[in-house]
């Protein structure tokens, strides 16, 4: 076999922070980001190094292999796995209505179904839920609509949509525990327009303030004040992996085996993986789904994400609920404005509108 992918799903249980090393602005450490979209992210090169620490710590002899040789000797051959960036799917958002929402947007979801395709699991991905307009939610039909829906100051029309009930089969086995997610999913999960989940991106990730004492004054250290941006918890990113065979002379392991490695990184008794800094004060841990994308036999089309074992809690997803709508909420007296963001504006204005809104 040439080559082996398989999706890993990353659920924050602590805040994240994976940070750029730069001050932007008003806030002395941001969140990695992507350039284009602004949509917070891990890089692959620290997801990778997060493996590889991981795998180094658990005293496996396989890891020069599989993620290549130290820099001195980097010219010898390239390592067997690549390591997409941690690309986020699902964000917390605090709401009025419930402890917390999570938001997608119809773009996140295009990106996850291309990234299906190319990773070989089944071209057979749901519809994707489109919101009419920048005033309406998309919620599952389980979904209690009639308080209506509030994310941070914003309240919006709660729609219940089928097709939603589709995609969360397919999200769900990203976060482990297929059927308390699924559960949970019906209940919180939300889906609004592009441009306003990338307000919600930039604006609605928490940002706080540090000190440092004095050891002899017990009172804060000149200069010492700083903030610091996270990812909260309950964040859902996912990454791609493809695997090679081994490179290393006389290693003799297809691409299966080497993407087996992996896998056995996050068994059932501890599936947990440790990304960003801070890790002394219990920031960047994860939960992990790993999901392999396997060819039937002679079929060329692979089965989809909620039919692959689940390393982290062992389930499998059960037979698809049936519900009725429910009566959709009258229209809301307030409304939130669709941001407008310039792609060549500096981020002093970016950083600087969010300060005004701490």
């Amino acid at each position: 076999m040439s080559q082996a992918t398989a999706i890993l799903g990353l659920l924050t249980e602590t805040s994240l922070h994976a940070g750029i090393g730069q001050m932007v602005s008003v806030i002395d450490l941001p969140i990695q980001r992507e350039a284009h979209t602004g949509w917070p992210c891990v890089y692959g090169s620290a997801v990778k190094g997060a493996m590889r620490t991981l795998a180094e710590d658990k005293g496996n002899g396989w890891v020069d292999e599989i993620f290549g040789p130290e820099m001195t000797n980097a010219s010898e051959y390239a390592c067997a796995l690549a390591v997409g960036d941690a690309r986020l799917l699902l964000l917390p958002v605090r709401s009025l209505t419930s402890h917390f929402k999570w938001v997608t947007c119809p773009a996140l979801l295009r990106r996850l179904q291309a990234d299906c395709s190319r990773l070989q699991f089944a071209d057979t991905f749901p519809a994707i839920p489109l919101p009419p307009n920048k005033d309406t939610a998309l919620v599952a039909t389980e979904h209690d609509t009639d308080l209506g829906l509030f994310l941070e100051e914003f309240r919006f029309t709660p729609a219940p949509n089928q097709q939603l009930d589709e995609m969360i089969k397919t999200i769900a086995p990203l976060m482990g525990m297929e059927n308390e997610a699924e559960a949970a999913l019906q209940k919180q999960l939300t889906v609004v327009t592009d441009d306003i989940f990338s307000h919600l991106a930039r604006y609605a990730t928490p940002v706080n303030a540090h000190i440092a004492i004095d050891n002899d004054t017990k009172i804060v250290k000149q200069g010492a004040l700083w903030y610091e941006e996270t990812l909260p918890p309950d964040s859902l990113l996912y990454v791609a992996l493809v695997a090679y065979p081994v490179r290393k002379v006389g290693a003799n392991k297809d691409a299966k085996q080497a993407l087996g490695h992996i896998q056995e990184l996050f068994n059932k008794n501890h599936p947990y993986l440790q990304l960003g800094g801070n890790e002394t004060v219990g920031m960047g841990w994860c939960k992990v789904t790993f999901k392999e994308a396997r060819l039937k036999q002679g079929a060329a089309q692979t089965p989809s994400l909620a039919t692959q074992s689940d390393t982290s809690s062992g389930e499998t997803s059960t037979g698809k609920k049936k519900s009725k709508l429910k009566k959709k909420v009258a229209a809301n007296d307030a409304t939130p404005e669709s941001p407008e963001f310039n792609r060549w504006g500096t981020p002093t204005d970016y950083y600087g509108q969010r300060w005004a809104r701490l």
